[in-house]
């Protein structure tokens, strides 16, 4: 089922918003990562600050226990100085003053003094066993009771005052014992000493509001630098979503801001930019190829329409006039122009079955091996049989790179650009791999535009050599038939003569000195049905598609060709195709030398089994009317009947 315009349900309606079923989905992520840091702050410093307060309250708690316990021991042994040495303090000056109960063996209270009395009249003591029992208190340890408020009815205590008084003890009860002067006896009894907690309560409190005015501030800091560091972040993703809309609006040129690449969002930025470069060159590419099938279909339909225009013309000439006087003459002429025009539509008709072929890869064989050389000097011969007054120039060629101050041809020049120059000669012997009939269809096409295109007598010169260059051929078929190209291979020429690298290439010039042509026109030359005449005539013959099929023939086998301007006037052709290795080319001499052998085997062995059934029906009947037995013919007989016997074979 079909999803609906928004993503959702089908059948939902075009205006409806659609339902996510996790509410967060809909929440933008710049808020949920700003509500994420601050939840986070918040739980951090709240655990902080508890894990503080906790800490610092254990501490003064051990703290006011190992006091108590140190006080009651010298209570223990005497009392009066513990008395003497807090009544130093000012009577009820809060809750550093101790309490002290000194109870006998019965657990009856004998003394019951230090300090009892708060500030403005209010006593504050801790709440202890009733008279005459310990209940449950565990002797030598420490333990926290409520306080035992009385307030003087003459005076008003304050908040703060009654506050502090309620506040708990902490208190320890000890055993005591002392030996009576006068008789020797032992003494013995409990003594209880507290501690009031307010002082440590207003400690905890005191910290735990300063770390809630902390945790407050941590956090409010914390949210605006994260939101704000979280928006710088995330501003590129904004820019990368306003670039995506405006794609999707159409606008296939817009690019991502380019960010440094180690980065997250450098690296999603560069990965949209080389995905957007090669979706919008794919676009491209598609409108072009659109394009140029506009125009061939409009240039096959008018190039087949001229002759069969013409074929009509003539036909219906011929028609109208042979009932009138020298017909016959008229006729022969009329089917002279017919004729050329069928020949003229076949061979256009021809031409485009190639470049169909060609274009998806059929009628080639790029595995055979070539003399290349014996190719190129028979083109050489051809022209010079078409015109016998145009002096024409083999030879090799050899790459000038450039000499630098020091004279030294080993070490280029900076910035010097490798030339291609011939040396006048006989042509080199080159062997590389490839289809022999289709690369000798190369060199006749573009002597045949030479022939056809440059005055009889013009010069004309031809090399071919080898060279290597630091491109893969892979790489070199992908290149247009433009100047940039030659410069660009001829840039790897140099590159490999300095690395020493490189793969080995054929390269072959055709250069002539006609009228050659304008930049704009070189840059369309390899079009299909292209030419310069703008009335599209063929005084000059051609269908217009021959420099196409040496295109798609030289990129078959991996190379390149350009058309460049000849210094001094006229043009200059230069095909460049990867040579093969030898093993290459003696592999695919051996296979086509084996299928050939093949071939002849097959051959020899038809005609043997040909010859093994005309052998065995060798038979002759008795044909008279009553019939007889038939008899086999010997070797003699068969031979006499050679000739009857061969129309008995069937097939044969």
């Amino acid at each position: 089922m079909a999803a609906g315009p928004d993503g959702g349900h089908p059948h939902a309606p075009a205006g409806r918003k659609r339902r996510w079923s996790n509410p967060l989905a809909a929440v933008p992520l710049g808020t949920k990562l700003v509500t994420c840091m601050l939840v986070l702050l918040v739980v951090g410093t709240m655990g902080v600050s508890v894990a503080i307060c906790q800490m610092a309250d254990n501490y003064l708690l051990q703290k006011t226990d190992s006091q108590l316990i140190r006080q009651a021991r010298l209570g223990i042994t005497n009392a009066t100085l513990l008395n003497n040495d807090d009544q130093d303090k000012t009577a009820g000056t809060g809750p550093t003053d101790y309490f002290l109960q000194i109870r006998d063996e019965k657990m009856n209270v004998i003394v019951n003094e230090l300090n009892t009395s708060g500030a403005n009249g209010v006593i504050s003591m801790p709440r202890l066993p009733a008279n005459g029992t310990l209940g449950q208190v565990a002797l030598g340890k420490p333990f926290t009771t409520p306080a035992v408020v009385k307030v003087d009815a003459k005076t008003t205590p304050d908040s703060e005052a009654m506050q502090a008084a309620q506040a708990p003890w902490r208190v320890v009860a000890m055993n005591w014992t002392l030996r009576n002067k006068l008789n020797g006896e032992e003494i013995r009894g409990v003594l209880f000493i507290g501690l009031s907690m307010s002082d440590q309560i207003e400690t905890v409190h005191a910290l735990t509001s300063f770390c809630l005015v902390i945790c407050v501030i941590v956090v409010i800091l914390g949210g605006v630098i994260s939101a704000l560091l979280i928006q710088s972040t995330l501003a590129p993703l904004k820019r990368i979503e306003k670039t995506a809309a405006k794609i999707a609006a159409g606008d296939l040129s817009q690019r991502v801001p380019s960010l440094p690449e180690n980065t997250e969002v450098g690296s999603l930025a560069a990965s949209l930019n080389v995905m957007l470069a090669r979706i919008e060159k794919s676009f491209d590419e598609q409108k072009q190829t659109t394009e140029k099938m506009k125009q061939f279909v409009s240039d096959a339909s008018h190039e087949l329409r001229t002759p069969l225009a013409a074929i009509h013309g003539y036909a219906e000439l011929y028609r109208m006039q042979r009932d009138y006087p020298g017909a016959l003459e008229r006729a022969d002429e009329s089917i002279q122009h017919i004729e050329d025009s069928s020949a003229r539509m076949s061979d256009l008709v021809a031409d485009l079955l190639s470049l169909a072929r060609l274009d998806e890869g059929r009628g080639i064989t790029t595995t055979l091996p070539v003399d290349l050389t014996g190719v190129v000097r028979d083109s050489a011969d051809d022209l010079h049989a078409l015109d016998m007054d145009r002096k024409i120039t083999c030879g090799s060629l050899q790459v000038d790179a450039g000499l630098p101050d020091d004279g030294d041809p080993g070490h280029p020049a900076l910035g010097a650009v490798s030339t291609l120059t011939l040396e006048e000669g006989p042509l080199p012997e080159i062997q590389v791999v490839g289809d022999p009939s289709r690369l000798r269809q190369v060199a006749t096409n573009i002597v045949g535009n030479i022939h056809r295109y440059t005055p009889a007598d013009s010069p004309v010169q031809i090399g071919m050599g080898l060279v290597q260059a630091a491109i893969p051929p892979d790489i070199l078929a992908t290149l247009p038939s433009t100047d940039a190209s030659l410069a660009r291979f001829m840039e790897a020429v140099q590159v490999s003569q300095n690395s020493k690298v490189g793969d080995g290439y054929v390269v072959m010039q055709f250069v002539d000195h006609g009228p050659g042509a304008s930049a704009a026109a070189r840059s369309r030359l390899f079009e299909r049905f292209y030419t310069a005449d703008p009335s599209r005539a063929r005084q000059k013959g051609g269908t217009g598609l021959g420099l196409a099929i040496v295109q798609s023939i030289i990129k078959a086998h991996h190379g390149l060709i350009c058309a460049t301007e000849t210094p001094g006037g006229g043009l200059t052709f230069t095909v460049v195709i990867p040579q093969g290795s030898p093993d290459e080319a003696a592999r695919a001499a051996k296979e086509a030398k084996a299928s050939e052998m093949a071939k002849v085997k097959v051959a020899k062995a038809r005609m043997a089994k040909t010859k093994e059934v005309r052998g065995s029906h060798m038979v002759r009947e008795d044909g008279l009317p009553g019939g007889g037995e038939g008899k086999r013919t010997g070797p003699d007989e068969a031979g006499a009947a050679g000739g009857s016997a061969e129309g008995q074979v069937p097939g044969v």
